[in-house]
């Protein structure tokens, strides 16, 4: 009883909170109360690469722990390259050389290995424990090797492919088929950020705002996808255009209810940045109490067999990820361009005092960009989670990467942000062929720094006076 009330008391006063910053969200928060009771079905592993795939490896990805537990996991699996799952496989989990747990995967092909915690781990299968039936065929990457974050279980999936068409491991000569892999794994990665940079810079663009809360409308976009396909049990491509629908509506009550009023009295732009900061906070520790700590993913695309295009292995849903970015790009690039909109959008982003001199309603244009904005992050986090599931820090963890981007490319500018984007999602992946895996994020900071001391405005971004 004194549980039911605290809780019934904690959603009444989070509605209210958001009330204030967020209608919209108030409105989904009740409803995502239902997700944690999902957290103990566990997602299955995929075969297709994702955004920190191990050169030549299938995609590691989180996946909630069996039981409930902890969450310091690791899942394998072990398939053929037509598909099928391998049984009676022995699979070993190294640490600084020495075994830490051994299991046999199942009739799935996988097996549950329980860590003693946190940290770096070399995943390999033993190729003298391949059955009859496939023993003249051999892992493309053994060992593979994965860190695992606390509470964030992480799975592995090895791929075995007919001998000598393997690519080179980790150490050995870089194959071309390895870099076409990556270069595409990065410009699938660089399209998903390039949907949340360019709503930074489109709300920088017009307003002057740095919002730190941006993140978690990426996050916003992918839960409420969640909600709509698992929750309710709808179609996921229903499901993704119902959430982009309230992510806009959710951007749409940021703007009203509290960026609005805070422009009208005046308040600064680092006061506002502040501002923005405090309710990323707010937004990440409402997602992880309501949605939990474990990673989830959509119903549809929990397992999903990879398409080799040549070099290349995709999921379906990788492909059509892809296709639908350059469309969505392409139609807003097109929008800023040729409609009378997307002309006021730019000339309120050139001069808001001479726009609104010229009879350009600034203020339905700044909402207009903050629905589109809200709706392009949401997008961005639907098609994030379809590769590497949903968690309450997914936006969090790639809005540097954003910002970067934007950064890079120009501020104020979406072309610019498209480039940028485009240029860290592939330096971010090809970049793990001379670096560790942990260490890949660092390279696109570099890249931003050295780009600022040569050129500050970016890219694309024109240099203007100060002072």
């Amino acid at each position: 009883m004194r549980h039911a009330i605290t809780r019934t008391l904690g959603l009444l006063v989070v509605a209210a909170s958001m009330a204030v910053a967020s209608p919209a969200a108030a409105a989904v928060a009740p409803a995502l109360a239902a997700a944690p009771a999902l957290a103990a079905a566990p997602a299955q592993p995929s075969d297709s690469p994702s955004p920190g795939l191990t050169p030549g490896a299938s995609p590691s990805e989180a996946a909630p722990a069996p039981g409930g537990a902890s969450g310091d996991v690791i899942r394998a699996r072990v398939r053929t390259g037509d598909g099928e799952d391998v049984a009676g496989v022995t699979v070993t989990v190294l640490q600084g050389g020495d075994d830490v747990v051994t299991a046999e995967t199942d009739d799935a092909g996988t097996a549950e290995l329980p860590l003693p915690g946190p940290g770096a781990y070399e995943v390999q299968i033993d190729v003298d424990s391949l059955p009859d039936d496939v023993a003249d065929l051999e892992p493309r990457t053994n060992p593979i090797v994965t860190t695992v974050d606390e509470g964030s279980p992480r799975t592995v999936a090895f791929r075995l492919e007919p001998a000598g068409t393997v690519a080179p491991q980790a150490g050995a000569a870089v194959g071309a088929d390895q870099v076409v892999q990556l270069f595409v794994n990065g410009l699938r990665f660089g399209l998903i950020i390039a949907m949340a940079a360019i709503g930074i810079s489109l709300i920088f663009g017009t307003t002057g705002l740095t919002n730190f809360a941006h993140g978690e409308l990426v996050t916003f976009g992918a839960m409420a996808g969640f909600f709509f396909n698992v929750v309710l049990g709808l179609p996921f491509f229903l499901a993704a255009a119902l959430a982009l629908v309230l992510s806009g509506a959710f951007g749409y009550l940021n703007d009203r209810a509290l960026w609005g009023p805070l422009r009208r009295r005046g308040t600064g732009l680092i006061a506002m940045m502040i501002v923005s900061i405090g309710l990323g906070f707010l937004l990440r520790y409402l997602f992880l109490f309501y949605f939990g700590g474990s990673s989830q993913a959509f119903a549809a695309y929990q397992a999903q067999a990879g398409l080799e295009i040549g070099p290349v292995l995709l999921r379906p849903i990788d492909l059509v990820s892809m296709a639908l970015s350059v469309v969505v790009l392409v139609v807003v690039g097109v929008a800023l361009v040729r409609t009378q909109l997307g002309k006021a959008t730019r000339a309120v982003s050139d001069n808001p005092a001479l726009a609104s001199a010229s009879g350009i309603d600034v203020d339905r244009v700044i909402r207009t960009v903050w629905v589109a904005g809200a709706a392009l992050a949401g997008l961005a986090g639907i098609l994030l989670g379809t590769s590497s599931g949903i968690n309450y820090q997914m936006g969090f963890q790639i809005l540097l990467l954003a910002f970067a981007a934007v950064t890079l490319g120009g501020l104020g500018t979406a072309f610019g942000a498209l480039v940028g984007s485009l240029i860290v999602g592939v330096f971010i992946e090809v970049s793990t062929i001379v670096v560790p895996t942990e260490l890949k994020n660092v390279g696109a900071l570099v890249i931003l720094i050295l780009i600022l001391l040569v050129r500050p405005q970016g890219i694309l971004g024109r240099a203007q006076r100060v002072g």
